[in-house]
């Protein structure tokens, strides 16, 4: 079986993530890395015995390497994507695209003709429990999909130094819950976004919220509510709950282990939530690569895909407006 060349771009804590998967994938061999640190892009080159480029023109350049991985700083991949494309590689990018929805549409106007291949990094799509929730709703399993409730809720704030460059929560955070509202019930018509500093005056100083909840339609009829927080003392609080005319779906946290306590203190005590997304999405992380790399090697339509990114962060955008304006952003078709 012919193996795909791959080399990733960015090598902080996510980046490092994809290398090491795609280190270890049957159907990959991982030719490079790089990052503007060249410490960082050295490091993970001798933890997995790969070359460490010494700048992203070696990698367009290199016609081994037939597709990339894009884990830089946001207001990076743009340009990442673009040049990518024009060497004639496949990009898998995590997200957002941009910061800038008009900055993201433009990027696709660039590429459009170069008939691209880009997969964004919603992870979330390949977590076992959200796909088999989804798969046993669109098999009707609990009829129409009425209600939908994402609960995602961070351990703690991130940096200072993290929030000042991370377009705030809904484009950063939220984002995630945004594509898994469109990947159960279809596009979005209407948005009402509710936001406060509640966790963190910090985040507030910096011009950003810590605590949202939002309520969307979709052109279905459904309704879906996201919660989100910057902090929650028991872990990394990850739930999907799908309610339809004949009952309900839900996926439930993650914890250490399975087990179960009961006693005269307490009923089903259980080990604490994994407080850590590399933790509790370990496995969609490894999922969506393979998926990645399957389609490249069989040939099919990568997803999600550039355009489910411009929907998600148009989804961010109409969030910010209803924030600020206190209405409901109707969007269009």
């Amino acid at each position: 079986m012919a193996t795909l060349g791959m080399a990733v771009l960015g090598c902080g804590r996510i980046g490092r993530l994809h290398a090491r998967n795609l280190a270890r994938h049957p159907r990959v061999r991982l030719a490079q890395v790089f990052d503007v640190a060249g410490e960082a892009a050295q490091q993970v080159a001798a933890e997995l015995g790969v070359r460490s480029a010494r700048s992203v023109d070696e990698i367009w350049d290199e016609r081994n390497v037939r597709a990339v991985v894009i884990a830089t700083p946001t207001d990076t991949h743009v340009p990442l994507i673009v040049a990518a494309v024009k060497a004639g590689k496949a990009v898998f990018c995590e997200k957002p695209i941009d910061m800038s929805l008009e900055r993201a549409r433009a990027c696709w106007g660039e590429i459009a003709a170069d008939a691209p291949v880009v997969m964004i990094g919603f992870n979330r799509r390949f977590d076992p429990s959200y796909r088999a929730l989804r798969e046993r709703l669109k098999l009707g399993e609990i009829g129409r999909l009425e209600l939908a409730v994402i609960t995602s809720r961070d351990p703690a704030p991130p940096p200072a130094g993290y929030l000042q460059s991370s377009g705030g929560l809904f484009r950063d955070m939220t984002i995630h819950d945004f594509d898994m509202a469109r990947y159960l019930a279809g596009d979005i018509a209407r948005v009402h976004a509710f936001g406060a500093n509640l966790v963190d005056a910090e985040i507030g100083r910096l011009g950003d919220i810590d605590t949202c909840a939002i309520s969307l339609r979709a052109r279905s009829g459904a309704l879906v509510q996201i919660n989100n927080s910057r902090r929650c003392v028991y872990g990394y609080d990850q739930r999907l709950e799908a309610f339809g005319s004949g009952g309900m779906l839900q996926a439930g946290n993650r914890h250490e282990t399975s087990v179960a306590s009961w006693n005269a203190e307490r009923t089903t005590g259980r080990d604490v939530v994994l407080h850590s997304f590399i933790e509790r999405y370990a496995q969609a992380y490894e999922a969506e690569m393979d998926a990645f790399v399957a389609a490249l090697a069989e040939g099919r339509p990568v997803s999600p895909d550039f355009a489910d990114g411009v929907e998600a962060l148009r989804l961010a955008v109409a969030a910010g407006e209803s924030l600020r304006t206190g209405r409901v952003v109707e969007l269009g078709p």
